[in-house]
């Protein structure tokens, strides 16, 4: 390739010390843990969330489909790029890929923490230890930290915070504290981000609602529900006149594939041509799919609709992603999956959806 992919979405292993090392003192005692347990191995414990954490999966890129399971992780045993930035670059190397874009792991769980300053100072942990990572292979990680949003105006101080610390972007909760993000109080906020140049990230599985526990049928059904929230976000800011008042915001749509977003789109300009009289919603100057191509970037790993798609969408708004270390990661086989996927772009196209998308959005320096 003439460049080499960046991907947009990669994770951590929050290491036993993220939280416990780098809390708010105050919260120490309460921070989020690594304990082993006789059946599920070595799992994360946080206060206020009944659920353990398995590390298991959180590290399974690369291993067989057969082997992928919810126990036996044993954290000195996982991917050491998930926590070591030095040990990470090999994993790119390895992948072919330039740098990444990275997003947590056991943070995504933190977002629908039921108390608002425990998850912040947890989020603020964790900012602080990712930092200190991505500055041990700068040009090549770079971090996405998490924002609380308690309100309209600590996330802009959270944001503000999140510049002053070298961060190209933040990720936020799927379901705010305060109103739903269509409403007029967080106006403030979205002229602050755009004016910081600091996209909004969504990642699935951040909503307060759990796909993978709320479903119905076999259980590997959940797996194909867990694009919803993204989706419901996406639908809360164009329907909610979101774009409409900030044309200039951009946000981000992780890990939630984007093969569907043509159909998504054509059926969001029908409910808004056929039914908004009596389903109400903001009156809009352009039909829905028109802000989703220009304000919403969309990453996806293995998803061989959205190349072929890519004519139905915005080629400028797609962003590939290799998903490392996860268990849905294309590590280490990208290359030979991306030489099949991409089969019938042109460079430029490539060139496009695989690093200067990505680039172009966040104002990266890659090595």
């Amino acid at each position: 390739m003439a460049k080499r992919p960046i991907s947009a979405d990669s994770h951590i292993t929050e290491p036993p010390n993220c939280y416990t090392d780098f809390i708010d003192p105050k919260f120490r005692d309460v921070a989020p843990h690594v304990v082993s347990d006789e059946r599920l191995g070595d799992i994360y414990r946080i206060p206020g969330i009944d659920t353990p954490i398995p590390l298991s999966l959180v590290a399974a890129a690369g291993k067989e489909p057969s082997e992928l399971s919810t126990r036996g992780g044993v954290f000195e045993e996982l991917h050491r790029g998930g926590w070591d930035p030095k040990a990470r670059e090999a994993d790119q190397d390895r992948d072919g890929v330039a740098a990444e874009i990275i997003y947590p792991s056991v943070g995504m769980m933190l977002c629908s923490h039921p108390d608002v300053a425990y998850m912040r100072a947890c989020f603020d942990a964790y900012n602080r230890w990712l930092q200190e990572f991505c500055e041990g292979l700068p040009n090549r990680l770079f971090g996405m930290p998490q924002i609380a949003m308690a309100s309209p105006e600590s996330g802009i101080e959270e944001v503000r915070k999140a510049k002053e610390m070298g961060f190209k972007g933040v990720m936020l909760v799927g379901m705010p504290q305060h109103e739903d993000y269509h409403h007029p109080d967080y106006d403030p906020f979205y002229e602050a981000v755009v004016d910081m140049e600091m996209p909004l990230s969504f990642h699935i599985l951040t909503s307060r609602k759990d796909a993978l526990k709320d479903y119905r049928g076999p259980k590997i059904n959940s797996f194909l529900s867990i694009i919803r929230g993204n989706q419901d976000i996406i639908g809360t800011f164009i329907f909610g006149g979101v774009f409409e008042r900030h044309p200039k915001l951009k946000l981000v749509c992780v890990e939630a594939d984007a093969g569907w977003a043509p159909h998504y789109m054509y059926r969001m300009d029908h409910a808004y041509k056929r039914h908004r009289y009596w389903m109400k919603c903001d009156e809009l100057d352009r039909l829905p799919s028109e802000y989703f191509r220009e304000n919403v970037y969309m990453t996806f790993q293995d998803d061989w609709s959205a190349f072929q798609l890519r004519d139905h969408m915005n080629i400028n708004r797609l962003m590939w992603a290799n998903d490392f270390p996860h268990s849905d990661a294309t590590w280490p086989w990208s290359q030979e999956m991306l030489a099949e996927h991409a089969a019938d772009l042109t460079e430029v196209e490539r060139d496009r959806i695989l690093h200067e998308n990505v680039s172009e959005l966040y104002g990266l320096q890659v090595a």
